[in-house]
């Protein structure tokens, strides 16, 4: 499974992306687990958010989901940290 999260947005608007592949990681079922609940919870189309706050882009193999601070869920906000952190 290939993960891959977008940043958009900020009151710099820097736009920061990372990527997983969990193909042969032994915490595949976990990423799996948490990328599929934080799909279930996103948009289709870009969501709308506060001023200078961050939108994301959510995509696991071809699926993509829009969210954006402050609505995430908590599988969201745990996803994006963790692809952003390891997958830079």
């Amino acid at each position: 499974m290939r993960i891959h999260v977008r940043r958009t947005g900020g009151f710099a608007g820097i736009e920061r992306r990372g990527e997983v592949d969990t193909a042969g990681r032994p915490d595949a079922a976990e990423w799996h687990a948490l990328a599929e609940q934080a799909l279930a919870a996103g948009r289709g189309t870009p969501s709308s958010g506060v001023p200078d706050g961050f939108h994301y882009e959510i995509t696991v193999d071809g699926r993509t989901v829009h969210v954006a601070d402050p609505h995430l869920s908590d599988e969201q906000r745990r996803l994006i940290t963790r692809v952003l952190r390891e997958g830079a």
